[in-house]
């Protein structure tokens, strides 16, 4: 089981909207590092919610991947923001995963928070201008991000 970082703001997608889903599609991610990221998530692994674009931003949950390797639909629908007219069902361009609702945390980890408790070697969400929207973390600093939502 690997740990992995997805941002998403919360006025568009947050962690109460999947717990009232309880599993949902993770859609739209347009960056290729990030893509691959997604590209290796297998089912089982765990995922922090991280609420971006919000005052303060931060760690608001976890959630479980259910299924991998899914060919984002969004990619297909012109209609859609997140439609990409060089992908076709024939070649797409763009996967991604199925979360699913584990837990919202009692206790929010804040941004600052985690640059008090992180160096940018060990969580690359407290990088100086890193904006990759789905990232990986070790075991040793997931072990340490619990530890804290748990008080």
């Amino acid at each position: 089981m690997k740990y992995w970082l997805m941002k998403s703001e919360p006025d568009v997608y947050s962690i109460d909207d999947l717990e009232r889903d309880r599993e949902e599609i993770w859609d739209g991610v347009r960056n290729y590092q990030a893509r691959n990221f997604l590209r290796q998530m297998k089912p089982g692994d765990m995922a922090f919610f991280y609420h971006s674009n919000t005052k303060p931003p931060g760690i608001a949950g976890l959630m479980k991947i259910t299924d991998a390797n899914i060919d984002d639909p969004t990619q297909f629908d012109p209609k859609n923001p997140y439609y990409d007219p060089k992908s076709t069902p024939d070649n797409p361009r763009w996967q991604t995963v199925k979360v699913g609702y584990v837990e919202t945390f009692a206790t929010y980890i804040s941004l600052d928070t985690l640059k008090q408790t992180f160096e940018p070697d060990q969580l690359l969400v407290v990088k100086r201008g890193n904006r990759l929207s789905v990232m990986p973390v070790d075991e040793v600093a997931a072990e340490k991000i619990l530890a804290i939502a748990q008080g």
